[in-house]
């Protein structure tokens, strides 16, 4: 393990926190795909004043609910119903300045305690890392929510290759790593909860979103073979797919441009998707499509036949 360097320990001592040992991460996508920031990786949390070691609030007896990619959008909100229910958090994500805009905005509003875990969820050893660091204070887990995941207006064809690896690695390896390497904790504390992050995508081929609606059916798919396989363990597993959600000004923009009145219609804010989520995830609930219109439409998908459904996205998709 390599130690964050001293000026990254300075950077965080100005938000009352402290920096421990992580693994450096590897920053493979280009800076126009994401944030300008560098990618850290190991964690970040509170420290005692007289001890070297991490210490998980013992005074708050709270079950802890662990988002992947519970910074922003989607993740973000869901972590804000969890924290109205107040459950204790870890969030993990890439960058670290959102993260601790994330906890501190939470715990002001909430007095829950947040965890942060800066990873990128995408390399192989970052499921096992955040295990072991949960396993180690054993944590007394009781949700874990795969939301980590990127996409965009195209993909297979228009990206290079390294980029849609990318992709499938953090849409769908990091849910199946992070879920495998969290399941005797999760079990530890059942009844728990597992919530995926799939997208209406999932439910046909889309041309233009080739490898993104790939992904987001292998999410799905997993999430229902999963929910069976642990039903005799007290666990639970839902998967979250919605339509339009709108969380950059690009997806405002695309939804529009493609999908008109209707798109801007069916689409649902991130906080309200984030409340329906949780909800249902907390009552067993299998397929989560938030929105009545999203719902209607996503039914129709699912029984039209494939070809006619790929052949309407592909139209939809040359749109300008």
């Amino acid at each position: 393990m390599k130690k964050l360097s001293l000026q990254l320990v300075a950077f965080f001592s100005l938000f009352n926190a402290n920096a421990q040992s992580g693994t450096l991460t590897k920053n493979i996508l280009l800076d126009a795909m994401f944030d300008s920031n560098i990618p850290l990786a190991g964690y970040v949390s509170e420290l005692s004043n007289n001890s070297n070691e991490l210490k998980i609030d013992s005074s708050n007896s709270a079950p802890y609910a662990l988002v992947a990619g519970g910074s922003k959008g989607i993740g973000y909100a869901i972590a804000e119903a969890l924290a109205k229910r107040k459950y204790n958090l870890i969030l993990i994500a890439r960058h670290a300045d959102s993260l601790i805009a994330a906890k501190n905005k939470l715990e002001s509003a909430y007095q829950v305690h947040v965890e942060i875990l800066v990873h990128d969820l995408a390399l192989e050893e970052s499921a096992v890392e955040i295990a072991q660091w949960c396993i180690e204070r054993d944590i007394p887990l009781k949700l874990l929510f795969n939301v980590a995941g990127f996409g965009g207006t195209q993909d297979y064809l228009s990206l290079p290759l390294d980029t849609l690896r990318y992709m499938v690695r953090l849409n769908v390896e990091s849910a199946i790593t992070l879920t495998y390497a969290l399941l005797p904790l999760l079990e530890k504390n059942a009844p728990s909860y597992i919530l995926n992050v799939a997208s209406m995508a999932g439910f046909a081929p889309i041309p233009v979103k080739n490898i993104y609606s790939a992904t987001k059916s292998a999410v799905i798919f997993f999430s229902y073979s999963l929910r069976y396989q642990l039903r005799d363990r007290g666990i639970s597993v839902s998967c979250l797919s919605p339509g339009p959600v709108f969380t950059k000004p690009e997806i405002v923009k695309d939804t529009k441009d493609k999908l008109g009145w209707f798109g801007m219609k069916m689409a649902v804010p991130p906080k309200r998707v984030g409340e329906i989520a949780v909800r249902k995830t907390l009552k067993k609930r299998m397929m989560i499509v938030p929105g009545t219109l999203a719902t209607i439409t996503a039914f129709i998908i699912r029984i039209l036949p494939r070809r006619v459904i790929v052949s309407i996205y592909d139209k939809v998709g040359k749109k300008q």
